[in-house]
């Protein structure tokens, strides 16, 4: 009779893999179940071999953000929520570096591009509610804007969580939203209370 796996077994390697990164160990086969308890068959058994570790690490980037989006609230206010889960975005990235270096390696398949994708879809029905409650045009296309709300946080994680930037560098990442929402078709001071109420959530 096949034995059963055990999901804390993956879960431990895919944890120490992190760990390798964050330390800047080589992660190879033997490396990664080293110290483990768990011969290097495990790898095999779980993930089909190395490439499927690269995978399982790239997807649980995803999964970590996608709970980190979930944690934001839905308001009244559909551009503070916006701006709130832009900041999500930032904060997963200073809080997993490593994991998030590997989840943008196009090189390596997602095991399930879907969830993936549905990161991106959040912010796409927060900018549908700020549109539909009259903060931005009509004419707005919501996965636009929503991708332009990825690249602010996106360009910002990367500077500061894995680049040369500061930490306090974060600061300005209410006043690229602003400007990007004003430019949607937002009241400026009105849209300012909002995105300063949902950056300071990173904070």
């Amino acid at each position: 009779m096949a034995r059963t796996k055990d999901p804390a077994v993956r879960t431990a390697l895919i944890e120490r893999a992190g760990q390798m990164l964050r330390t800047r160990e080589p992660i190879t086969l033997r490396s990664l179940v080293a110290g483990t308890g768990v011969s290097t068959m495990a790898v095999y058994t779980y993930f089909g071999g190395m490439e499927g570790v690269w995978q399982a690490l790239r997807q649980e980037g995803f999964t970590r953000l996608a709970a980190g989006l979930a944690r934001v609230t839905t308001s009244a206010d559909p551009v503070r929520d916006l701006a709130a889960l832009g900041a999500a975005y930032v904060r997963n990235a200073l809080d997993n570096p490593d994991l998030y270096r590997v989840m943008f390696d196009a090189t390596v398949d997602l095991e399930d591009a879907a969830a993936a994708d549905e990161s991106l879809l959040g912010l796409v029905r927060a900018v549908d509610r700020a549109r539909a409650a009259g903060r931005f045009d009509a004419g707005v296309d919501p996965a636009d804007l929503a991708t332009q709300t990825w690249i602010v946080g996106h360009g910002l994680a990367s500077l500061v969580a894995t680049g040369p930037l500061p930490r306090e560098a974060l600061a300005h990442g209410a006043s690229l939203l602003t400007a990007l929402f004003v430019k949607a078709g937002d009241d400026p001071a009105t849209c300012r209370r909002s995105v300063a109420r949902g950056w300071k959530t990173l904070s």
